[in-house]
């Protein structure tokens, strides 16, 4: 069983092909696209008609609040409608203006609550994010 330390949680953790992705995308963020790692939550827990679920990443603004909320899956999981209604609906609990979906091949980011739905053509760096919400 190999392990990977996760640099938001402090630990080492099982490295399963979901986790993969989440390593990696939580690299990318904060190496390549200046994603603060005090402002990632990883395992947000939340809850939504009575049941307790964890968010994979939530990304939060300098006050706090939610910015991005973010949906890793493993990269043999299709992004279907089933997982674009899994964010949609863990987000009628958190509230973030941004959406992010991965299976660490493909990547779609969109802003929240919009019909049809506004994906953005490349993920945003964190000060642009922070930007586009005011």
């Amino acid at each position: 069983m190999a392990l990977v330390f996760d640099p938001i949680r402090k630990k080492r953790i099982v490295l399963t092909p979901e986790e993969t992705v989440r390593q990696n995308l939580i690299k990318y963020l904060t190496t390549q696209k200046g994603y603060p790692q005090s402002l990632i939550s990883v395992e947000a827990p939340l809850k939504y008609a009575g049941a307790c679920k964890r968010s994979d990443l939530l990304v939060y603004n300098n006050a706090g609040q939610p910015l991005m909320l973010i949906e890793c899956k493993a990269p043999e999981v299709a992004l279907t409608n089933k997982v674009f209604e899994q964010i949609a609906i863990y987000n009628l609990a958190i509230k973030a203006p941004y959406l992010l979906i991965t299976n660490g091949v493909q990547t779609f980011c969109m802003k929240a609550n919009t019909s049809p739905p506004h994906f953005l053509k490349e993920l945003p760096e964190y000060e642009e994010m922070k930007t586009l919400i005011q």
